[in-house]
């Protein structure tokens, strides 16, 4: 048995072996990004605070095409992985870094030259655009770095060494709040993103040093460094799952532009709520990533017996996280929400983040299951229902907050969320419970 691999022993100890340092080292990233919303707010103003928000909901769709390209890219790796064919695995791996090199330098491109008009396209107010603008443009310097690092990532996750991923998104972390400390003081909001655009610069180049060296050591050669039959295969799961991913996040954009229309009191509450919510989703989100890693290798290993008792493991996971997630910020959501403001002239904006967290935690046991479910057929490659699960659950939420937002107001966010999630729960389960999706076969 390889270190890594979950083709055979106990589906418990596994899943949770490979899941807490995935939980642990995205904690420590979404800690982050907490770092930057508090510091700005804290130390610049909620202007500030609104601008990064603003910036946030664009960047995501980015950084979701590179978490799209990582988790496609991944179930290939992970299928070879399974089924041993340890050569293939490693040129599939050099394809892929490649190709991922390539799109985010012409992504930079884009980003950096349509920043001013995306942000105008989404009602970004006149007191937080030229901010927004600032830490959008500097962001994108990065692109490069981001993009690897999400591929190193995604391709330890392959190989069932998750630990080590973990390891440098403490140390980036770290890194990152430090220098938010030195250079918020100095440069304002651009400080706080070239203290991104470091950090996450250091953690890529390390990253894939490591795992250069860790491919060494297994054993098979890659035939050749580029393979376009192994990058075709690929594309089939990393576009969908690039699409799936965009899909979220210009969900996001188009809530972000609803957000902005309401004012920036209260796009200050609901940014400081999105980065603990974006925090407390984290465990549930990386139960869904193990559950794929762990069906991906048992279909490329042809142990489709195994795929079942993985699903029933994330789902009891998922329900007890969520549960428990939901009892915390009930109680404790108004003090998360205030560390990001002054309490003495915030106070609305306060009240808004944290009655936002109460509300939406109570569903996130069904984010859960939801995540879960759809893991198992993004890791078997049933691509076209998982991507029929995203967009439902995209449209259902897009098309609730733009009908009422102006009847009810911020209030529809919360209401759109929980029935979103039910609605594509129940395609994936649907699809789950048809057993369709065990003939898929990638390799």
């Amino acid at each position: 048995m390889m270190k890594g691999d979950m083709t055979v022993g106990n589906p418990v100890s596994q899943m949770l072996i490979f899941a807490i340092p995935m939980i642990i080292g995205n904690l420590f990233q979404q800690l982050y990004t907490m770092a930057d919303a508090i510091l700005v707010g804290k130390m610049i103003n909620r202007y500030a605070l609104a601008a990064v928000g603003a910036s946030n909901a664009i960047t995501m769709l980015f950084v979701m095409i590179a978490v799209g390209s990582g988790i496609g890219c991944s179930v290939v790796i992970s299928q070879l992985f399974g089924s041993r064919r340890i050569s293939e695995m490693k040129t599939a791996i050099t394809t892929a870094l490649i190709t991922v090199f390539g799109v985010a330098i012409v992504l930079s491109v884009i980003g950096r030259v349509m920043s001013r008009m995306i942000l105008q396209w989404m009602n970004t107010p006149d007191t937080v655009i030229g901010s927004a603008e600032i830490y959008l443009n500097i962001y994108f310097y990065g692109f490069v770095f981001l993009f690897l690092y999400n591929m190193t990532n995604a391709i330890f996750n392959a190989l069932g060494a998750s630990h080590i991923p973990l390891i440098f998104l403490i140390c980036s972390s770290l890194l990152n709040i430090g220098l938010d400390i030195l250079m918020i003081r100095q440069m304002g909001i651009a400080g706080a993103a070239w203290a991104t655009f470091i950090s996450q610069a250091l953690s890529a180049i390390c990253s894939l040093f490591v795992l250069m060296l860790k491919l060494r050591k297994l054993e098979g050669k890659e035939t050749q460094m580029y393979d376009w039959s192994l990058m075709k295969t690929m594309i089939t799961v990393a576009i969908p799952s690039i699409i799936q991913q965009s899909l979220v996040s210009i969900g996001m954009l188009l809530i972000q532009a609803a957000v902005n229309g309401i004012g920036d009191v209260f796009m200050a509450g609901y940014t400081a709520a999105m980065r603990i919510d974006g925090l407390a989703i984290v465990p549930l989100v990386n139960i869904g990533n193990a559950v794929s890693t762990f069906v991906a290798q048992n279909m490329g290993a042809r142990k489709t017996e195994r795929v079942g008792k993985g699903f029933h493991i994330g789902l009891v996971m998922a329900v007890v996280i969520g549960a428990s997630i939901w009892l915390l910020l009930f109680f404790c959501g108004y003090d998360f929400v205030a560390m990001f403001m002054d309490h003495s002239t915030d106070v609305e904006s306060i009240r808004i983040g944290a009655e936002y967290l109460q509300y939406v935690s109570i569903f996130y046991f069904l984010f859960g299951i939801m995540n879960v479910t759809g893991a198992v057929l993004r890791g078997a490659g049933d691509m076209r229902w998982f991507m029929a699960q995203t967009f439902v659950n995209l449209f259902v939420r897009v098309v609730i907050v733009y009908s009422f937002v102006q009847l009810v107001g911020g209030i529809i966010l919360v209401i759109a969320l929980p029935i979103s999630w039910a609605v594509s729960f129940t395609i994936s389960f649907g699809r789950y419970k048809s057993d369709k999706w065990q003939k898929k076969q990638l390799i």
